[in-house]
């Protein structure tokens, strides 16, 4: 039976002090070197086996693009991984590095594995010694599968940071990895488990398990609510099991800053509707839901971080289906905050039932709301699966979401939402239009769309999850699910303090 959870699994993450001794050395598994693209004579000097490591990186051809892999001299054949970086070298290419890295790390399944960054500066260090943790315990992870004859399990069960930099946060950097893990293995779950019954189950398992508060709002509740923009796209399930979920966080010491609401589209499978998606189309739409699921990621990796304001999280469950009682082209619905909405496409599922979910976390009066959501066709085809689009109804958070976004390695950008493009969107017969006919500029019409639903005194950012899946892995995410947002939240909200610092100018 298909786990709705990942299994908790604790790899140990200790720091020495000092570069091990040769001893040390011997009783790791693997170790993981860090080096200069040029290393000199005296790095290689500080380092067990330093001499046996220099002859062999002399002989290596001069353009190789992989890690130097190879075993030390003695009795414990320690293996070893050499990666040779370039200050220079933008982060994505470093972290692309560190993925290689981390793969070769783990090729023979240790249990143990040490970490040594050697010849750069202290900022340096520190990222890449945060991002080889990372990127070892992202590989390391095991996504769903039921396969007969599975692969191995990773034996992995320490690792050890040597001579760490000055303010290197593991606690935040394991709690960051397991917010994403979270977010890739919901991701990955095939649609007939994880349905919206069985992400409810899930999410109650977590929130029993994390001291989470937890309300469901289910198809009557939301009837009761006038969320018809949300009903409109439920109407067409089999069963009634679609509906809102909100989880709350509350720390042990109060802020005072209020509340932050973190919103996710959780469509468990999208078929389109009647506008039938084409084979190619629909057959990756289980991951439709990753939006949902990197707000769930995030709050998980705030909470193991002891985040100091209180956050609520809302999960925007259902399914897209077809049926005598789907939605339909021209059908007129009215949200839970009065907006009337005429139907365009039933494939632009997903603004409507953002729609009502963020109307209703707008009525709990959050100090800021971020929403995730793997949205429109049209922010892929404009930024790539590299990139994701950020937008907001505060102009002044722009440069502040693209520093964060490229600090860490989940780059955004930023797009314009000017008013004149709602002349996309009029509607002759309701307040607003669902989207376009002609489809032009989505991303940026769906997201004024969606405007029209959030408060406009309460500060909003939307992320069109653009880079949601990217074949092959992206920055230290080996998989083709890449849970993009987590870090990049984590980012905006610790290292630029957002809450703190969002000022009366911002209400404006």
């Amino acid at each position: 039976m298909t786990r709705l959870l990942p299994e908790e699994r604790h790899i140990s993450i200790s720091r020495s002090r000092d570069l091990p001794t040769g001893d040390q050395v011997a009783r790791l598994q693997h170790l993981l070197l860090l080096l200069p693209a040029s290393p000199t004579e005296e790095l290689w000097n500080q380092l067990p086996h330093g001499d046996v490591l220099a002859a062999l990186t002399r002989r290596r051809p001069a353009k190789a693009s992989m890690p130097l892999c190879t075993h030390l001299p003695g009795p414990g054949r320690t293996g070893v991984s050499v990666g040779f970086l370039k200050s220079g070298d933008p982060l994505p290419k470093l972290q692309c590095e560190l993925r290689k890295l981390a793969a070769a790390a783990l090729t023979e399944s240790p249990d143990s594995i040490g970490i040594i960054c050697l010849g750069f500066a202290d900022s340096m260090t520190k990222m890449l010694q945060g991002d080889m943790v990372s990127a070892v315990m992202l590989h390391a992870f095991e996504l769903p599968s039921r396969k007969s004859d599975p692969k191995p399990a990773s034996r992995l069960r320490r690792l050890r940071v040597f001579s760490p930099a000055p303010g290197l946060d593991l606690n935040r950097v394991r709690a960051e990895v397991e917010g994403n893990n979270l977010a890739r293995w919901l991701t990955a779950l095939p649609p007939n488990k994880l349905d919206a019954a069985g992400y409810r189950a899930a999410v109650a398992q977590l929130a029993e398990r994390e001291d989470w508060q937890m309300k469901f709002l289910g198809v009557s509740a939301l009837r009761k609510k006038g969320a018809g923009a949300f009903l409109a796209v439920s109407q067409g399930n089999g069963s009634d099991d679609a509906g809102i979920i909100r989880l709350r966080y509350r720390p042990k010491k109060h802020s005072e800053k209020g509340t932050l609401a973190l919103v996710g589209k959780g469509i468990t499978f999208d078929t389109g509707g009647n506008n039938l998606k084409p084979f190619k189309g629909m057959l990756d739409m289980h991951e439709d839901m990753q939006g949902s699921a990197v707000a769930l990621g995030t709050l998980l990796a705030l909470s193991r971080i002891g985040y100091p304001h209180p956050v609520d999280c809302w999960l925007a469950v259902t399914e897209n289906r077809i049926g005598a009682k789907a939605y339909k082209s021209r059908d007129i619905v009215i949200a839970s905050n009065g907006v009337s909405i005429e139907v365009i496409h039933t494939d632009a599922e997903g603004r409507m039932v953002l729609a009502d979910t963020l109307a209703l976390a707008c009525n709990e009066e959050p100090v800021c709301i971020v929403d995730y959501a793997t949205l429109t066709g049209a922010c892929v085809g404009a930024l790539t699966s590299r990139y994701s689009g950020v937008f907001s109804n505060r102009e002044s958070l722009y440069p502040l979401l693209v520093k964060c976004g490229a600090g860490v390695g989940e780059r955004v950008w930023a797009f314009p939402m000017d008013a004149d493009f709602d002349e996309a969107i009029e509607s002759n017969v309701a307040d607003v239009a669902q989207c376009s006919v002609d489809n032009d500029g989505d991303h940026i019409l769906a997201a004024r769309f969606l405007g029209r639903f959030v408060d406009t005194t309460i500060p909003w950012v939307h992320i069109d999850l653009a880079a949601s899946h990217h074949k092959g892995g992206l920055g230290l995410v080996p998989t083709s699910v890449t849970g993009f947002g987590v870090r990049l939240t984590t980012s905006l909200l610790l290292d630029s303090a957002l809450l703190e610092n969002l000022t009366p100018d911002h209400d404006k």
